[in-house]
């Protein structure tokens, strides 16, 4: 992996960007608009996988990350704010895991990874603490579109590649589960990576 270019931004526009991102069932929502946004170091153990797998590539590409960042002053695992790093001639953003408050069915009130699953367990496996983005007080009418894994990180499996009918989360709304996805790739373009479609066919939509 070969970083030839690192142009970090700060926390305050890292969070002003997040402020604006929609939902793609409801453009004209904003569910971080006037949330309680911060930046804190956190154990990975702490939080709630929604996921129930990691790509093995995806999380060595995480470590790489890492080595690659070191010479530039930058860790992935610890960032005060983001960056935009050209790697191998692409332009890619890196920010921070967004980590959500989230109200489950079930009365629980967990702190859901909402974006960067991978970067949180890479830390995990490396045994180090991870700055996440951590929303908190966000419009309970709007919440993450997948709920918490009722058995944690013991309900998250290592794949090499996804098995064709594999559920990849437990959405909040089967039949139309795409309508709170949270789209941070109109602001941070590149940052959620499309990933082969797995799902049982009627959650294909």
């Amino acid at each position: 992996m070969n970083v030839t270019a690192v142009e970090p931004f700060s926390a305050d526009e890292l969070l002003d960007r997040l402020r604006a991102v929609r939902l793609r069932g409801f453009p004209d929502v904003r569910p971080y608009a006037d949330a309680q946004l911060e930046l804190r170091s956190v154990d990975p153990d702490a939080l709630a996988p929604p996921q129930r797998y990691v790509l093995a590539e995806g999380v060595q590409t995480m470590r790489d990350l890492r080595v690659a960042l070191a010479p530039h002053g930058l860790d992935p695992l610890a960032l005060s704010g983001g960056a935009f790093i050209t790697v191998d001639g692409d332009r890619i953003p890196v920010i921070p895991p967004i980590v959500e408050e989230s109200h489950e069915p079930d009365g629980r009130v967990t702190d859901v990874i909402a974006d960067g699953l991978h970067r949180v367990y890479a830390a995990r496996t490396l045994g180090l603490p991870i700055t996440v983005i951590l929303a908190r007080n966000l419009p309970r009418e709007y919440p993450y579109y997948a709920l918490a894994l009722p058995d944690g990180w013991s309900g998250v499996t290592e794949l090499t590649e996804l098995p064709d009918g594999f559920q990849k989360k437990t959405y909040r709304n089967p039949d139309n589960y795409k309508s709170l996805f949270r789209q941070y790739n109109e602001l941070f373009p590149g940052v959620q990576e499309q990933r082969k479609r797995s799902n049982p066919t009627h959650l294909r939509a």
